[in-house]
């Protein structure tokens, strides 16, 4: 039940099924709305697997090698986190068929899938929350959930629902996780499509789980099929209490993100306290799940990366290139590769341009060529972080990945103006004399007295190596 090892080495892509692409227009609903349409709430713009599939050359060619899907089963809602069918592809997305071949051309190409697992809460329109609507107190299933009165109120009016939801909301009844009915039947679930090949699930606010011993069993339940599968957490806080073997082996790095965008996008914290903060975060957990953290920039949840940095490509660039040198699996959120904006949800759920006109192919290249060293550089998939230097007046700060005599450095300028800096490289390991390259260009460098000078440019930053690439 230890750590999969595949997750050091991945590279995630998140997708939201509903707009991403478009592949089989006979399972669009009636009426969808036109492709790239203002997202809304209600509205399905008709993005399925088999738009997934005719785009897969895209992820392939972008050098991803792990994709986790916003929710794919059967719902009402286009982000289907009110599931009514936890055994059944949404029939808008297609069919297990359509599953099936996307899992096969993923797994070809060595790319793993990681499904959303939504065990909080489910829809209205899911089978046993239906049957309490139909038969009220005679319901066999009325101990399914936190009912507090009859007769359920699920659709009347404004006023609170008279039964435990997420968040309050009516749509969204709460499980009794603590009933081995719905116990046996949501294990059932993760253990169903852990066979049918879903290479692990990302699990939607599990914190809210009153019964701490349900992810226990969860685990033992995936690993007991597939030893490999990846389980990541949605936790926003830094608490270490939620990895191990009790838990999940990773989370949905929130605060490091965070940081990446407090510091480099809005610029409302200075150097020392970005690497004083980064370092806590990472000593917060052991040494496995700290290589295991899922790290976005953004997602489904949040205002796009464009978007916080204000259309400022140079912070843009900088905040994806700090997010692949720093520990943890490095996440893009669909359609950030290309400069998509979007504020927090709806907006940042918008359809993925068809239109490759309508792409940042600068962007493009540059995050290719990210995912390019990271796959090449084996001390940003393994090495430990160690801070170097900070400096706030300046606004510049350094910190390297070292794996035994292997290590990279991240030179990071913070501010508007080009800066000189000398680097210090005997936390390093680099010797006197020794040559040091730049990963993102053409320069060399050679160690002089324990340091290395540097021209650093606005905005932007350095990334230097001793590695040996085979």
């Amino acid at each position: 039940m230890s750590v999969p090892d595949w997750v050091r080495d991945a590279i995630f892509y998140q997708i939201f099924p509903d707009r991403f692409a478009n592949g089989d227009l006979s399972n669009d609903p009636p009426n969808v709305q036109r492709w790239g349409s203002p997202p809304t709430l209600r509205g399905f713009q008709g993005g399925d697997l088999q738009g997934v599939i005719q785009r897969f050359d895209y992820l392939l060619n972008l050098g991803v090698t792990a994709l986790y899907l916003n929710p794919i089963f059967q719902a009402t809602s286009n982000h289907r986190y009110n599931t009514t069918d936890y055994f059944r592809i949404d029939p808008k997305l297609g069919n297990m068929g359509d599953f099936n071949t996307f899992l096969d051309l993923a797994h070809r190409h060595r790319v793993r899938v990681i499904l959303d697992g939504v065990f909080n809460h489910c829809g209205r329109g899911f089978f046993a929350f239906n049957d309490v609507m139909e038969n009220q107190e005679q319901s066999p299933y009325r101990d399914w959930f936190y009912l507090e009165g009859f007769p359920v109120n699920a659709y009347r009016g404004d006023d609170d629902p008279n039964y435990r939801a997420w968040w309050q909301i009516k749509s969204l009844p709460k499980f009794k996780t603590d009933n081995p009915a719905v116990r046996r039947y949501l294990m059932d679930v993760a253990r169903y499509w852990i066979e049918q090949g879903a290479d692990g699930w990302r699990l939607d606010v599990p914190n809210e789980i009153d019964d701490d011993d349900f992810w226990a069993e969860f685990r033992a339940t995936v690993k007991g099929v597939n030893p490999e599968a990846y389980l990541v957490g949605e936790i926003w806080n830094v608490d270490a209490r939620w990895v191990g073997p009790s838990h999940f082996d990773g989370l949905m790095n929130y605060p490091l993100r965070d940081e990446i965008l407090e510091f480099l996008a809005k610029r409302t914290t200075k150097a020392t306290v970005f690497l004083k903060r980064v370092s806590s975060i990472l000593d917060a957990y052991p040494r496995e799940h700290v290589f295991a953290h899922y790290l976005p920039l953004g997602s489904h949840d949040t205002r796009r990366l464009k978007t916080v940095c204000r259309g400022n490509m140079a912070r843009v660039r900088l905040a994806f290139l700090v997010q692949f040198c720093l520990p943890g699996a490095p996440a893009i959120y669909y359609g950030d590769e290309i400069g998509l904006e979007g504020e927090k949800d709806p907006d940042c759920r918008r359809a993925f341009p068809s239109d490759p006109k309508a792409w940042d192919h600068d962007l493009l290249k540059f995050v290719k060529r990210l995912i390019s060293l990271r796959h090449l550089l084996q001390p940003l998939r393994e090495g430990d972080f160690q801070s170097i230097i900070a400096d706030d007046q300046a606004n510049i700060c350094a910190f390297g990945r070292v794996l035994g005599d292997q290590a990279v450095a991240l030179v990071i300028n913070a501010s508007d103006n080009s800066q000189d800096m000398d680097l210090t490289t005997d936390i390093l390991g680099w010797g006197e004399g020794e040559v040091i390259s730049e990963a993102l260009g053409d320069g060399v460098h050679r160690v002089a007295k324990g340091r290395i000078v540097l021209r650093l440019p606005r905005d932007g930053a350095i990334l230097l190596h001793n590695c040996r690439i085979t």
